[in-house]
């Protein structure tokens, strides 16, 4: 898992935004955003989400999860890189964009799935269960990333990252690592959970921090189901 010092030099360093800079865009001190590149501190969720707004990223990102860094489109990512390049590279860019697009005039895309197979519900917040039986079919307005089952969450503890009754995607695993978000069983019951494993133990954490850590220890039954990819 990245620490949030160094996803702030990422984002800062791809929006060409100096500490001076951001420090005149939030009205926090320089000496603040000078500790926190340093890694001396991290940043208060206040100061995260006003960061996170003047850089234009996703708050969850900058802290560290594993999220797309903005919702910004691939026009405007493109933009973002071409704009550093020189002109021989710019004119690379341009025409393979161009050979892209007669290529794509040549190509029959075959429609959308927009349907998903949903597995029950799990918490983000008191406790749910996997269904056992037949999956509900229903519609999904989005991309499917590739998965091996989809769930609804129930619950606020996993805001900002994930809203009530949003679907999510998980590829079945048991190996995880410190950081990730996971499908787990908890004393038989279905929780999304940041998972996390330092020198204070092992727990599953929730990201609205009105909802205490779930420890990983001989009191409770616990396992994996598998990683979020979306």
């Amino acid at each position: 898992m990245e620490s949030f010092n160094s996803r702030l030099k990422k984002a800062m360093e791809y929006k060409n935004i100096k500490p001076a800079e951001l420090s005149k865009l939030t009205g926090i001190g320089k000496s603040s955003i000078s500790q926190w590149l340093s890694g001396k501190y991290s940043a208060k969720q206040d100061k995260i989400f006003i960061v996170a707004k003047a850089l234009n990223v996703n708050p969850s990102w900058l802290i560290g999860a594993d999220v797309p860094m903005t919702d910004e489109t691939v026009l405007d990512r493109i933009y973002h890189v071409a704009d550093k390049l020189n002109k021989d590279r710019q004119e690379k860019v341009y025409e393979f964009a161009e050979q892209q697009y007669n290529e794509q005039n040549n190509v029959v895309e075959l429609p959308t799935n927009n349907e998903v197979e949903i597995y029950g519900a799990v918490s983000a917040g008191t406790g749910e269960y996997l269904l056992d039986g037949k999956p509900e079919l229903v519609e999904y307005d989005g991309d499917v990333p590739v998965h091996d089952f989809a769930v609804v969450v129930n619950g606020d503890s996993m805001l900002p990252l994930f809203d009530d009754k949003q679907i999510i995607f998980v590829k079945k695993t048991t190996e995880v690592r410190s950081g990730q978000i996971v499908i787990a069983d908890y004393d038989q019951q279905a929780f999304v959970k940041k998972y996390v494993s330092d020198e204070s133990g092992s727990r599953f954490v929730s990201l609205n921090k009105k909802y205490d850590d779930m420890p990983i220890d001989g009191n409770h039954e616990s396992s994996i189901f598998g990683v979020v990819v979306l």
